[in-house]
């Protein structure tokens, strides 16, 4: 991105975008939302902690914004640095004041691909996996990697959404989505081209976030009676 093209999008966002956005984070654990939007913005998504906005004299590029109270962003940049570029991922432009100039990836997430009935390659999941490994090797820890934040484009997979990756505990989130995958997606769902309603997918979502909420739970209290009832010496 050159730097006039840059300095033409920031006067934008300075000028017209920031002053009369109004976004906000409702439910931590659900997308934030953007109660209002200048012309001619236009909303690309929403996440739980940011929104993300493109201009469309500036197509190529979006700009994601932080709600206000949610944490994140100084983590976020530091993923970029350490990611650089990749083909499967966005780059970073410029960050500052809770906002990100990003390269726009083009494509449809898995959860739009499942509602659309939109057939889903191998090829997707294993540009995904490389792409992750290669996050492993620049020191970050893929975290919170699930349907809504991989998309797919022209049978090419790419990761949308690195905001976490500075987290280190485990997450299996993707190794779940996999799993589901091979095990569901291909051999029943994929052959039938089956439209998946959106809300049989937010239950399976809610139901999944309930069950490994739970599953954390009751790890610690094990854990917890098991200290409690170890010997002290």
């Amino acid at each position: 991105m050159d730097k006039l093209h840059l300095e033409q999008l920031l006067k934008s966002i300075h000028e017209d975008l920031l002053p009369s956005l109004q976004i906000e984070s409702v439910v931590p654990h659900n997308p934030v939302k953007v109660q209002y939007l200048p012309e001619p913005w236009k909303l690309l998504g929403t996440g739980n902690y940011a929104a993300v906005f493109y201009h469309p004299n500036h197509p190529n590029q979006v700009v994601k914004i932080y709600a206000p109270g949610r944490p994140g962003f100084d983590e976020e940049v530091e993923v970029y640095r350490r990611l650089g570029s990749h083909p499967a991922f966005s780059e970073c432009y410029y960050a500052q004041e809770d906002f990100l100039v990003l390269k726009r990836l083009y494509g449809v997430t898995l959860y739009e691909c499942m509602h659309l009935g939109l057939p889903i390659p191998r090829q997707v999941i294993q540009d995904i996996d490389e792409a992750l490994d290669y996050a492993c090797s620049r020191g970050l820890y893929p975290h919170d990697v699930h349907g809504r934040n991989v998309m797919m484009h022209q049978g090419r997979g790419l990761v949308v959404d690195i905001s976490d990756f500075l987290h280190q505990e485990t997450c299996s989130k993707w190794k779940n989505l996999k799993k589901a995958y091979y095990w569901l997606y291909l051999p029943v769902l994929c052959p039938l081209r089956l439209r998946v309603p959106y809300f049989l997918l937010d239950i399976v979502r809610k139901t999944y976030r309930f069950g490994t909420s739970l599953k954390a739970r009751c790890f610690r209290l094990i854990h917890r009676l098991r200290h409690s009832q170890s010997p002290k010496g």
